[in-house]
Parts: C-alpha cells; structure tokens; sequence
C-alpha cells in the first residue's frame, strides 16, 4: 500500500537565552536517506507552489520560517497540513500530489531521497489521478 503524508518531530537543542539549534541528526526520524537538500524563500503571497507529484522522491518539508499550508492528495486521501514551526517537518511519500501556500516571509527547507530529474516530476492532476488509481488496485 502506497505511504501517507505525516508529521515528523525534528530533535531540538538550546534554550531562550542562547538559541537553538534543530537538526536531522537523529535520522531515524527520516524515513529515506537524504539525498539533496534545497529552500525556496521570496515567494510574494497568493502564489501557490507545488502543483505536481513525484513518481520516486521522497521529501520532508520543513518551514524554517512563516507558515506554509500544504494540500497533499494521495489518490486515495486528501489532507491538509500546517506548518508553522521549524521544530517539525512534513513526510510527502512519491506519488502524492502537493499544492503549498506560502506566508509573506515563508522559507521553505526540502530533504530529498533523490537528485533533481524533470522525469521523476508528474506535472498534470488528471495524469497523476491515473497514475495514482493503477497503483491503488
């Protein structure tokens, strides 16, 4: 059965005075091995990103900073998460479709379990729909 977008804990060291420090480094919590890492930052509100599905990657989205709402759609469930603290990342398994909605302000962190490849991207929702309900049988 194909994997559901969850919320993941990010370990979390520090205190009020100093500041902290968040980390992967307890990498059990992620379920892949991470391959690449990327942020996207100054995307003006009312731009919604995303809009496609992965057929192999997988990817934890973090908001370091802002709010960032994301639709997910498995082909068998829709949900909707938001990520508002950077002490928290969000598992987006492959072939789950994603539309996000950025704060003004919004960086968005993303760890990967593959390298950028445009034929890894499903950039169609009727295409994906397809996709989706033959895996789904």
């Amino acid at each position: 059965m194909p994997a559901t977008p969850y919320l993941i804990p990010l370990h979390r060291v520090g205190s009020p005075d100093i500041g902290y420090i968040t980390s992967t480094q307890y990498a059990e919590n992620i379920p892949f091995l991470i391959k690449r890492v990327f942020w996207t930052q100054a995307t003006p509100p009312g731009v919604e990103r995303g809009h496609h599905a992965n057929l192999a990657t997988e990817e934890v989205l973090v908001a370091l900073s802002g709010s960032i709402n994301v639709l997910t759609d498995t082909g068998r469930e829709k949900q909707a998460f938001e990520l508002t603290n950077p002490q928290q990342g969000l598992y987006i398994p492959a072939m789950c479709w994603t539309e996000l909605h950025f704060s003004e302000g919004a960086t968005a962190l993303c760890l990967t379990s593959t390298d950028f490849s445009e034929e890894d991207y499903i950039r169609d929702y009727k295409r994906f729909r397809q996709l989706a309900a033959h895996i789904a049988l």
